[in-house]
């Protein structure tokens, strides 16, 4: 067999490398032994990793990137876990711990409305009533007894008082929630994180935190899955996890998504090390580690699937210290344009920037702004890829009638074009 990767890629490439990288350009589903030797190649080698996920990319998303322009709505800071990297959770007796009333969610929607918004992310703690007497004061202020039945009317009055379509992360729901949410929700979302049960022990980042049970996660998906909710999932990166447990979770993800076929987008996300968490003298992942990931991520999800990272999360280091033959490798994982890393990702595989926001800060990274859409759309264009504006349930799922709800149909249908991304002149 002729390889398909490219001559000028392969020649510090050992055969085994060559050959996953042979069968993922050819459209095999690659192992989880082959997503090991992806994230464990050489730095010499990773040019043509990079490379092949680019060009697979490019065979099933062509060259546009897409992203959300969307409202955070922080409907409530109060949670039942405490990770050990989570800076948006506030302990009850904090000044800032706060749920929000229906009047300050409508401000917000409104706000965002008016700087063309079409999304509406509400994310929240997980089930705070289940811990805290305030979260319960809180909802009995509003009329309610749960977090999730509040949350399901503030879906509904940001949809019918301001029109944004409502994307809900809410942490692990039951059955009847998911239900209750679906009818008001154009897709929804869950980071798995990782599939790694050590993250659970004490010391490590999960400690103590019933939501972040892996299996507990993967069900909820499963059950997603079932009520036919467009989701979004992905994998935080350095946060203790070892490079095989992060195969393993894209795996996971990519087995869910073979089932139910309702995994819409996956994030590559990297740990951010905040001043104020336990996990603050932790080491955050490198550019390089980043670029690794999201490349063997593609080459594991294959060409169809969303594959997004965050730009306001963008590592913020000057390429690595190159000897001559690396320089001469690695061009694609790190090019010379690519100072803020943006060419970096894009060469590496990923096709979607996910939700920014022009009204309202990223509350769970609060330090990290985001990018101006302008110049994210001019960056784009000098590595050779169109921005478009997308909604919050990508174009591939808008054409699919299991996945969208008919009460939220005739506003996604108005702002949308043929390609089902947002019409250019709705762009501001």
């Amino acid at each position: 067999m002729i390889s398909t990767v490219e001559s000028f890629a392969t020649d510090s490439l050992a055969g085994d490398l060559r050959d996953v990288l042979d069968r993922a350009l050819l459209g095999s589903n690659l192992s989880a032994a082959d997503g090991y030797r992806l994230m464990r190649a050489d730095f010499s080698q990773l040019h043509a990793i990079v490379d092949a996920a680019g060009r697979l990319r490019d065979k099933g998303k062509g060259r546009t990137l897409t992203y959300s322009r969307k409202v955070f709505i922080p409907l409530t800071n109060l949670c039942r876990d405490k990770c050990g990297y989570c800076t948006f959770v506030k302990a009850p007796r904090h000044p800032d711990a706060k749920t929000m009333s229906p009047d300050e969610v409508l401000a917000v929607a409104r706000a965002g409305r008016e700087a063309g918004c079409k999304e509406a992310l509400f994310s929240l703690g997980e089930r705070p009533e289940e811990r805290y007497a305030i979260a319960r004061s809180a909802l009995k202020r509003f009329g309610y007894e749960s977090t999730n039945a509040y949350l399901a009317d503030m879906c509904r009055l940001v949809f019918e008082e301001t029109g944004l379509i409502p994307h809900t992360n809410a942490g692990v729901m039951s059955e009847e929630d998911l239900l209750e949410l679906r009818e008001v929700n154009a897709s929804m979302g869950l980071m798995l994180e990782s599939t790694s049960e050590r993250l659970l022990e004490r010391g490590q980042a999960h400690f103590g935190c019933v939501g972040k049970v892996p299996q507990v996660r993967l069900d909820m998906m499963a059950q997603a899955g079932e009520q036919g909710i467009a989701f979004t999932t992905g994998i935080l990166i350095g946060i203790g996890e070892t490079l095989e447990e992060r195969v393993d979770s894209l795996l996971a993800i990519r087995e869910l998504h073979r089932r139910y076929g309702h995994i819409q987008e996956v994030i590559i996300q990297n740990f951010r090390v905040k001043p104020t968490i336990r996990m603050r003298n932790w080491p955050e992942p490198a550019r390089e580690d980043m670029v690794r990931t999201i490349a063997a991520a593609r080459l594991l999800l294959g060409p169809d699937m969303n594959i997004q990272a965050p730009p306001n999360l963008m590592v913020d280091e000057p390429r690595p210290a190159l000897s001559q033959r690396e320089r001469e490798l690695s061009p694609a994982a790190f090019p010379e344009a690519a100072s803020s890393g943006m060419g970096n990702y894009l060469a590496a595989g990923i096709n979607d920037w996910g939700g920014i926001s022009p009204v309202t800060i990223d509350h769970i990274n609060p330090e990290r702004a985001w990018p101006a859409i302008d110049g994210l759309r001019s960056e784009c264009e000098a590595e050779g890829f169109t921005l478009r504006e997308r909604l919050c349930l990508y174009p591939e799922y808008l054409a699919k009638p299991e996945f969208v709800r008919e009460e939220l149909r005739s506003h996604m249908d108005c702002w949308t074009d043929g390609q089902g991304l947002v019409r250019i002149e709705d762009t501001r």
